[in-house]
């Protein structure tokens, strides 16, 4: 599939010369999120007085900005955002008590994501879980309710989001045995963001400070979902084992270019560009659009519409034989599935 684009690790090289940070250009994206976020955050508020209606419309683009925040503290994590590692771990910090994201905890996941995106032997690292074919035919009839539970869009996008930024990230889930800093990052975190709470509820009380958070935090969470979803849960993404998988080659094809209009490309900081960012993820988010403008052969390779991208809520197992993701109605369509689900009640 590089064939198009030359070899992926060659890449590395081309993008180098994007991965400088333009400082006042990264002071100036952040500025022109946080500040709308707080006033529409007020303004929500306020609006609690003419009617929930009200509040509810300001919650769509609110949630929006807040998404974005979360971008950038995504960007600090990648070192990416300022020059100096002190200070996009500080601002990434910072940030996460507003996504109530303890940012030195998530890090550590999201390195594990990028170091290991498409390796069937090392899945479940800041992933979605994803079975192959064979090994969802092989479990129990349990099991696999279960996971088609999991893989419900209605549990994917409704569920895990809220329950993702607000309960899970509480504690360090899945670390708890990795040393003091994710404890301390998390416990950290939720204190901040304790205090910060305390501070609202007595400025406003706990009924309106919930009747305006609660919408914030689940659209921005199922809208980041959806992203982190689409980004590598697409048909004509890239799976493989240990002996034949290679982080160039996973970067380029197994990460999406997920095309959007520019007004939802700004508020998500440029993710849709992932291909890109996982081959090289040092590129501030706001110079990857410089990158296809350069290098427009990379524009067609895993691109995705909006459109196109809805059919990727039903992907949700890995076909080794046919090389693509397919959904569960593919599955049962397949001759030579229903023996194995057979042999295995």
């Amino acid at each position: 599939m590089t064939s198009a684009v030359g070899d992926a690790r060659a890449w590395t090289q081309i993008l180098g010369p994007y991965r400088t940070p333009e400082i006042g250009r990264s002071i100036f994206e952040l500025l022109v999120t946080a500040v709308p976020f707080v006033l529409l955050w007020a303004l929500m508020w306020a609006a609690l007085g003419v009617g929930y209606w009200l509040c509810l419309l300001l919650a769509l683009p609110t949630a929006c900005f807040l998404m974005r925040l979360f971008m950038i503290q995504h960007d600090c994590g990648h070192g990416a955002c300022f020059r100096r590692r002190a200070t996009n771990d500080w601002v990434g910090r910072v940030i996460g008590v507003v996504t109530l994201t303890p940012y030195s905890f998530w890090l550590r996941g999201h390195a594990l994501h990028h170091a290991n995106a498409g390796n069937l032997d090392h899945r479940g690292n800041g992933d979605i879980i994803t079975l192959t074919a064979d090994e969802y035919l092989t479990q129990s009839r349990f099991q696999r309710l279960v996971y088609r539970v999991y893989r419900n869009p209605l549990v994917m996008f409704g569920l895990i989001p809220t329950y993702l930024f607000v309960l899970h990230y509480r504690l360090p889930i899945g670390m708890m045995r990795s040393g003091r800093q994710p404890w301390v990052s998390t416990m950290g975190t939720n204190a901040v963001i304790a205090g910060v709470v305390s501070l609202l509820v007595w400025l406003m009380g706990v009924g309106p400070f919930l009747l305006v958070q609660a919408p914030v935090v689940a659209m921005s969470a199922t809208i980041a979902v959806w992203f982190f979803y689409v980004q590598h849960q697409f048909e004509d993404t890239l799976w493989a084992h240990d002996g034949d998988w290679n982080f160039h080659e996973a970067a380029l094809n197994g990460s999406s270019h997920y095309e959007l209009p520019p007004a939802l490309a700004w508020f998500t900081g440029n993710i849709g560009v992932h291909h890109v960012h996982h081959l090289s993820s040092r590129i501030p988010f706001y110079r990857l659009p410089e990158v296809l403008r350069d290098h427009p052969q990379l524009t067609s390779l895993g691109r995705l519409t909006f459109l196109q991208s809805l059919r990727c809520a039903t992907l949700a197992l890995w076909d080794e034989k046919q090389k693509r993701l397919i959904s569960f109605r593919e599955l049962r369509a397949e001759p030579d599935a229903l023996p194995s689900q057979a042999s295995h009640p």
